[in-house]
């Protein structure tokens, strides 16, 4: 696979001279996963309308670092990725994120780090929909594919919610993802796919109610 040959070469050349040399690697990799991002927005929009007609070029991420703040000034990220949902990598909509590093591919998706409007209502579909939420959360085989969501919270129930609430630890989330690791025996891109396929179906009914959450705010 052009995209983890790439990235591999990279890690050991993180520079500006050694990337212009390599630029064509670069595009080449950077085509497979355009390519591998338009298979996935037609299959996921097949159960996902909210996705019809997106264009890939704007879910790809950029490999460049911003590098302004930080201690470490290598330029260019070790991993390339894409973030499908409604308007492209910006939204603030649920959507389906696949992330290629040597070692640590994986997929998943929903909603990081929302925004605070976003974030309160999330919160407040959680409030009065718990069960819903709970439902799809601690669903079987929505454990065994994603294991639970990503778990980093607030220590508090957040203000404006009742410190009793029985599922008070629903509305400490900082974040709404889940993500599972891409297996290594899976190199070929058709397989890559297909897997990537099954995994935002069974995060579909997450990023649904993320969605509704959105439009009842």
């Amino acid at each position: 696979m052009n995209i983890l040959t790439f990235l591999e070469a990279l890690s050991q050349n993180n520079n500006r001279d050694w990337f212009e040399t390599h630029r064509k690697d670069y595009e080449k990799a950077k085509s497979e996963l355009i390519v591998m991002v338009d298979g996935l927005i037609s299959e996921i929009s097949k159960f996902d309308p909210s996705i019809e007609n997106l264009e890939s070029k704007k879910c790809l991420f950029r490999i460049n670092r911003d590098i302004r703040f930080s201690h470490d000034k290598s330029p260019y990220k070790l991993f390339m990725s894409a973030f499908m949902a409604k308007d492209g990598k910006s939204s603030q909509s649920a959507g389906y994120y696949i992330h290629f590093e040597p070692g640590k591919s994986f997929v998943g998706g929903g909603i990081y780090s929302p925004q605070p409007l976003v974030q309160q209502a999330i919160r407040n579909e959680i409030y009065f929909n718990s069960g819903d939420f709970y439902t799809i959360i601690e669903n079987d085989l929505f454990k065994k594919t994603f294991g639970a969501l990503m778990d980093e919270k607030y220590t508090r129930i957040p203000k404006g919610f009742p410190t009793d609430f029985p599922k008070g630890e629903l509305l400490k989330y900082k974040h709404y993802v889940a993500s599972c690791q891409i297996p290594d025996e899976i190199s070929q891109l058709s397989d890559i796919q297909n897997f990537a396929i099954g995994v935002f179906k069974e995060l579909y009914p997450l990023n649904q109610f993320l969605c509704r959450s959105i439009l009842n705010a």
